[in-house]
């Protein structure tokens, strides 16, 4: 299998569909995998006609599970590979802040390691009922490196996060989403229907002002949110001169929908 099998990419009516494509290893991602994802976040930010993503694995039974521990990447010890980190985190997601349209994680199975670190990367998540997450690296002597333990610690309960962190044990969706980190969790024959249903409501909003508050959020997390407001950043000055911004106007006093155009 080559490394362009081994992500799938599909597009329609404005939605990217990125799955990781290989079932074999429980999806886990090895060198070639992490560069073909690469590209495609590439490609994605570069294309206005995206609206939005959604990110998953193949099969029935994981997300991602991490790093390909089969592959030769293993054969580096800890220092050699934190010298080595991408700056965009695992799966040149879990740390991309340049990504301005939202990401859903559609988590099929077990999202473990570097798996979990791409879902603390997306802006929503849903969860089929037998989903697993997880920081799962000291339990092999290593560390979530990728993102893992800064993010984990910052969007759930500090005492949850650290019950994950030093442990290194499983949770099911049910919990995660009792922490805050999971949106939605639904049997998995429905986890398509629950996920088109985000992407519906997503959809049905301005792409100008979506884009806005994608970029506002994560270009300004480190500031105090009377600092943030005053950023004058790309996508905000677009959205308040934009075409869409006066449609959204018109269609609410002529009581009809809005036909969004992108500009």
């Amino acid at each position: 299998m080559t490394g362009a099998d081994d992500v799938i990419l599909a597009i329609d009516s404005g939605v990217a569909t990125v799955t990781i494509n290989r079932p074999h290893v429980l999806n886990a991602v090895d060198g070639p995998t992490t560069a073909r994802l690469n590209g495609i976040w590439e490609q994605l930010e570069q294309d206005r006609g995206i609206r939005a993503v959604v990110v998953t694995g193949a099969g029935t039974k994981a997300f991602c599970t991490g790093a390909d521990m089969s592959s030769a990447a293993v054969d580096k010890t800890g220092l050699e590979y934190w010298a080595e980190l991408d700056a965009n985190g695992f799966g040149g997601l879990s740390l991309r802040a340049t990504l301005d349209v939202p990401v859903i994680a559609k988590v099929n199975g077990y999202a473990l390691g570097g798996g979990m670190e791409i879902v603390l990367g997306a802006d929503i998540v849903v969860a089929s009922d037998s989903a697993r997450f997880g920081l799962t690296e000291p339990r092999v002597g290593r560390l979530a490196l990728d993102g893992g333990i800064h993010q984990l610690v910052r969007r759930v309960p500090y005492t949850q996060a650290m019950g994950l962190l030093l442990t290194g044990r499983k949770a099911d969706a049910a919990e995660m989403a009792a922490m805050g980190l999971v949106n939605e969790v639904v049997p998995a024959g429905e986890l398509d229907a629950a996920v088109d249903r985000w992407l519906a409501q997503i959809l049905a909003c301005a792409p100008t002002s979506v884009r806005a508050v994608k970029q506002m959020v994560t270009r300004t997390a480190h500031l105090t949110a009377t600092e943030a407001r005053g950023q004058r950043l790309p996508a905000l000055m677009e959205a308040l001169d934009s075409k869409d911004s006066a449609e959204g106007v018109l269609a609410f006093q002529e009581k009809r929908a809005p036909v969004w155009s992108g500009r």
